[in-house]
């Protein structure tokens, strides 16, 4: 198993993750800043500096388990290149998210779009695993991840009518 893994391909998607992960941060800095400490939080909301380490650390590991993918995706497994498919999408709502809670100050429709964002993942974590188990293990923190910030951002949404 482990000699399907192309190392380049790793690295290539560990390095697009984070690159992509932060620029969608970049629209958050103004408002983590100035809007975000007048919303009202539940007691469970991590501390600021949480945040960063926690998805600097979620976008290495998905990168990790995307490049596994990737791998089988050149070895004509077809359903390897649907687990790709799937990643895409759920990355680009990953990075909507931010610009729709952040950028626009909505955290109702950042509340949506998670649970778009936690549908697309587990259909993404699902294919994964089925093509890999080492990637499907990969993903499960950031599914873990996603849960608590659904849970967080619904909570926010309430708190803040």
């Amino acid at each position: 198993m482990f000699e399907l893994y192309s190392p380049v391909k790793i690295l290539a998607s560990v390095a697009t993750t984070l690159t992509f992960g932060y620029s969608s941060g970049l629209v958050t800095r103004t408002s983590v800043n100035t809007w975000y400490p007048t919303l009202i939080k539940p007691w469970f909301t991590p501390p600021n500096k949480v945040f960063p380490i926690a998805w600097s650390s979620l976008y290495l590991i998905m990168g990790v388990a995307a490049g596994i993918v990737w791998s089988h995706a050149d070895n004509g497994d077809k359903l390897a290149k649907t687990g790709l498919k799937h990643f895409a999408v759920q990355f680009g709502l990953n990075m909507l998210w931010s610009y729709l809670f952040f950028g626009l100050k909505s955290p109702g429709l950042g509340l949506i779009e998670v649970v778009a964002l936690w549908t697309s993942l587990y259909k993404t974590w699902t294919v994964f695993s089925a093509v890999d188990s080492v990637a499907g293990w990969l993903m499960l923190p950031y599914l873990s991840w996603v849960s608590y910030a659904a849970v967080l951002n619904a909570s926010i949404w309430w708190l803040n009518p």
